[in-house]
């Protein structure tokens, strides 16, 4: 089964817990603070994989979770971090954030690794907390949340040539004439559902090529198969475009056919194409070769006559391939963008929603998960940094009132006017 699109939760290991911890050894007198913190969460990385060449193995699994870091321990020992976790993918993959749509960047080649995730860091011990005026801390932080998020893949095959043209017109038995793929080929529209990837040897190279069903007129917009496949189309570096020479206007198919590609990405319009003109073993075809050749010469399209069934100019259609690819540059991937963007950590938002007060912003929606709320020093520290950054004053200033609710994140918080966030 071919599957070029996917759609994948990724989570990043969350950060080990950092411990309360204090030196009892019987000569150490006043051993003070040792908690150690916690490790690493792992990250997640797609990989360009050799054993993959669709996405169809993520129809079985979705989730994929990396290993969080190990808690601190005693005797201000670290705890090791989560390993990182490695998901095989197709190359020619590339890779959007599902919920914004920003593309993170795509895996060309086997082994490419694309960072999709990053692990959350330890929680601090209570030994980091020691300080001249607190000499013994009894409080310690949570690891911090690994990211998590959806992914949407998009696979575009990778291929030296692209075979199109209109149902019928005999791509996938050129396909199967060159190479050893065996693609379904039967006389009458859509026999390919999928592309199919073939290798042919020439001159001992190997040339990939590709057989991009379901072009026809509206292609573009969804009209029979090819908006499901013309972005296959982008990957390759040359066209071979074959016309049906049982067709009633081959000249009418070739022109609707490069219309498609450009109203789908303009771009495809400059690709280099070769234009075999195909199905000269039946008389017919033969005899129309002339006035067709006439009129692509007219419109400075030089075009080569051939048979697929028969094999005629077969192997020259190929050589001309071959050596018109060797001047052509190589496929650009798309930038990579980092999944950790830079942003004002100490920004936050305000908002007054019927179930009480949402507060978001990345440094205190962290503070507020890294905070070990079993221990009441961990609850104070919460709120001097509430303070610290001017929320608990803005949510003063907005109007909040005793007993309302405070969302920060995961956490929801009781508002006291005598307590919490208080002066």
């Amino acid at each position: 089964m071919f599957a070029d699109e996917a759609k994948i939760n990724i989570k990043a290991g969350d950060g080990g817990n950092g411990i309360v911890a204090f030196r009892r050894e019987k000569y150490v007198p006043r051993g003070g603070p040792a908690g150690g913190n916690g490790g690493k969460g792992g990250d997640v990385y797609l990989v360009g994989s050799p054993r993959h060449n669709t996405l169809y193995h993520f129809t079985r699994k979705v989730h994929f979770k990396a290993e969080r870091g190990k808690h601190g321990s005693g005797s201000n020992k670290q705890g090791a971090g989560g390993a990182d976790l490695e998901v095989p993918v197709a190359p020619g993959t590339v890779v959007y954030d599902d919920e914004s749509g920003l593309a993170l960047g795509e895996l060309l080649e086997v082994e490419d690794r694309l960072l999709v995730a990053s692990g959350g860091r330890g929680g601090r011990g209570n030994a980091v907390f020691r300080s001249a005026t607190h000499q013994t801390p009894q409080f310690a932080e949570k690891g911090e949340p690994g990211v998590e998020r959806w992914l949407r893949l998009e696979l575009k095959l990778i291929a030296d040539i692209g075979i199109i043209g209109v149902p019928n017109a005999g791509k996938s038995t050129l396909l199967s004439v060159v190479t050893r793929a065996r693609p379904k080929i039967a006389d009458y529209p859509f026999t390919t559902l999928e592309p199919n990837l073939g290798v042919a040897l020439v001159d001992y190279r190997d040339v990939v090529l590709a057989d991009i069903p379901g072009l026809i007129e509206g292609a573009h917009t969804g009209v029979g198969l090819g908006l499901a496949f013309l972005r296959h189309i982008e990957r390759t570096r040359l066209l071979i475009h074959v016309l049906d020479g049982l067709s009633p206007d081959p000249i009418g198919d070739y022109e609707a056919i490069n219309q498609e590609l450009t109203l789908f990405k303009p771009h495809l319009a400059d690709k280099a194409q070769i234009v075999a003109f195909n199905k000269m073993d039946v008389p017919e075809v033969r005899e129309r070769w002339p006035e067709i050749q006439t009129t692509l010469a007219d419109k400075s399209v030089q075009a080569i006559a051939m048979s697929a069934v028969t094999g005629e100019n077969v192997q020259a259609l190929l050589a001309q391939a071959v050596g018109l690819l060797d001047t052509l540059p190589t496929p650009e991937g798309l930038q990579i963008v980092p999944v950790l963007t830079a942003v004002d950590e100490d920004v936050f938002t305000i908002e007054r929603e019927p179930e009480g007060w949402i507060v978001r912003g990345k440094r205190i929606e962290r503070a507020a998960a890294m905070t070990n709320w079993d221990y009441y020093e961990a609850i104070l520290r919460f709120q001097r940094i509430m303070e610290a950054m001017g929320i608990a004053q803005a949510l003063q200033q907005a109007g909040i009132k005793e007993g309302d609710t405070v969302f920060i994140g995961e956490i929801d918080l009781n508002w006291s006017d005598d307590y919490y966030f208080g002066e």
